[in-house]
Formats: C-alpha cells, sequence, structure tokens
C-alpha cells in the first residue's frame, strides 16, 4: 500500500533488559540502598544469561551511580533513583535512554558553541521563543517536551550546521521519551527544581545571546548532565 510504513518492533539487548529488571527492584525499594546484589555467577543463574551479559549490565548501573563495586566485597545499591523513572516507561528502556544522554552531551554541547558564534536575529528569536513557551509550560503546569525539544532544535538551527539538526532529528524520539520522563519528575518535584531547570536553559540562551561560544557550551553540558542526573536521584535539586 502507497505510503504504509512499518518498523519491526527493536530487540531489546540482554545487558539492557537484565539493567532494567535490576533497576526495578532498586525503585521498589526491593533492594535498598546499602544492599549487597548477588554475585555475577548468581545473576547468570537468576537471569539464565552469559558472563558478558551481567558484566554490561553492572557496568553500565555503576556508570550511573546506581550501584557501587568494592573491591573484595562485591557490588552495592549505591542509590536509588525516582519512581517516576520507571512508572513513566519501560525500565528496559532506560539504559538506553541514558545512553542517549551521553551522547547528547559532545553533540549538543559543540552545537550551542557554533550557535553562539553564528546566529542570525531570527534564529536567536526562535531560540528565546521556545524558552518562553518552556517557561509558560512550567507556569501551567502542562506538557513542556515540546517546547524543551524546540529549544534544543533551535539550537541545533543557530549552528548553521544541517548535520546538527539531521543527529537530533534522528534521535528524536529517544530524546523526547528522555525529556517526557525527566519534565515529568520534575514536574513531581519542588518548584526549586522547576526553577533550575528554566534557569538552565536560560543560561545557554544568554551565552549564545552574548556570542559566547566557551559558555554556551559549558551551559549546554552541565544542563544535559544535571538532567541526566535528575532521572537517577531522587534528591537531586528536592
Amino acid at each position: 500500500m502507497a505510503g504504509l510504513k512499518l518498523q519491526p518492533k527493536r530487540k531489546e539487548r540482554l545487558g539492557d533488559q537484565l539493567y532494567g529488571q535490576i533497576l526495578e527492584q532498586i525503585v521498589s525499594g526491593t533492594l535498598k540502598e546499602g544492599d549487597k546484589l548477588p554475585s555475577e555467577k548468581e545473576l547468570c543463574l537468576m537471569f539464565e544469561v552469559s558472563r558478558p551479559v551481567v558484566r554490561e549490565a553492572m557496568m553500565l548501573l555503576q556508570a550511573d551511580g546506581l550501584v557501587v563495586a568494592r573491591q573484595g566485597s562485591g557490588t552495592y545499591v549505591q542509590r536509588r533513583p525516582p519512581q517516576g523513572l520507571i512508572a513513566l516507561g519501560s525500565a528496559s528502556d532506560v539504559a538506553g535512554m541514558l545512553r542517549c544522554y551521553e551522547l547528547r552531551v559532545p553533540l549538543e554541547g559543540e552545537a550551542a558553541a557554533l550557535a553562539a558564534k553564528r546566529r542570525t536575529p531570527e534564529q536567536l528569536a526562535q531560540i528565546k521563543a521556545a524558552l518562553d513557551d518552556l517557561a509558560r509550560a512550567f507556569e501551567t503546569r502542562t506538557s513542556a517536551s515540546a517546547a524543551d525539544f524546540a529549544f534544543h532544535r533551535a539550537v541545533a538551527e543557530a549552528s548553521c550546521n544541517d548535520l546538527f539538526v539531521s543527529i537530533l532529528e534522528t534521535l528524536h524520539a529517544a530524546v523526547e521519551n528522555s525529556m517526557v520522563v525527566a519534565l515529568n519528575i520534575t514536574a513531581q518535584g519542588s518548584a526549586e527544581r522547576s526553577r533550575r531547570v528554566l534557569d538552565e536553559h536560560g543560561r545557554i540562551y544568554e551565552a549564545i545571546a552574548m556570542g559566547d561560544a566557551e559558555a554556551a557550551n559549558l551551559a549546554m553540558r552541565y544542563h544535559i548532565n544535571r538532567a541526566r542526573q535528575r532521572i537517577t536521584d531522587q534528591q537531586q535539586d528536592v
């Protein structure tokens, strides 16, 4: 049929599946902060997976600050993420979501730096309009993910390099999914948390407006890293 587009269901990687199952145990409180995880051998038997799969899942959990490995002792739960991290999406998708943040840090940081050097008055106005839309969404407590993505896309467009826009559009589904989760967790938190999120976007805009490439790069990197921290640590900005 003309115009029909079918997408095969994404096959989840075993490492992400195991990551998701352990994450659910931590978020639910079944595994509490300070609890020791089963050994690598025990996890292999429990989940019927190979050692490389267990090692991958443990590596990702450590990278996200959720568990900590103590030499000669074992692996322990270090931090409990907010309930919204899995309430708003599949637990097995979280690993991929956090990997997306890793890619966005250098990508969008450089886009912001170039935007500070190259943006036109019209492009700067587009960034400001998206920032104002984001502020209104926070004020009215309505969905802010569209305005958030529009802000980041406007920054990419202002880099005057179409490849930044193309890559961001390719990542659109993953980026918007992470934004929905992060913004919902923010909305459920304190007013101070919402203010800080808006301030982070404001600093990016201000650096671009001033033509300060280094400040724009740092502000964007800081914002994305903080967004990543907020969805994995329920104590962030409470």
